[in-house]
């Protein structure tokens, strides 16, 4: 267990800081994979604006890699375009 105040206060501040993350993580992957589950194509392209700025926000929040958020949009903009 930590001696100093600073940083018992900094494992406090550090455990809220991983459930905020962990929930908005966890929310964006539900987000991609409803997106992925989406047969239609008029109703995934209208889901991806949404799933695109969450990841953005992520990237930019550092919470995901700024080249994973890339990636994932990319594939979903793929994945978009190959529907019929």
């Amino acid at each position: 267990m930590a001696n100093h105040k600073s940083s018992v206060k900094r494992i406090r501040q550090t455990e809220k800081r991983k459930l905020h993350n962990r929930y908005y993580a966890k929310s964006a992957r539900t987000a991609v994979r409803k997106l992925r589950a989406t047969t239609e194509k008029e109703a995934a392209a209208g889901m991806y604006p949404k799933v695109s700025a969450m990841l953005d926000k992520l990237a930019k929040r550092n919470i995901i890699h700024k080249n994973k958020a890339a990636n994932l949009k990319s594939k979903l903009a793929r994945y978009i375009n190959k529907l019929a």
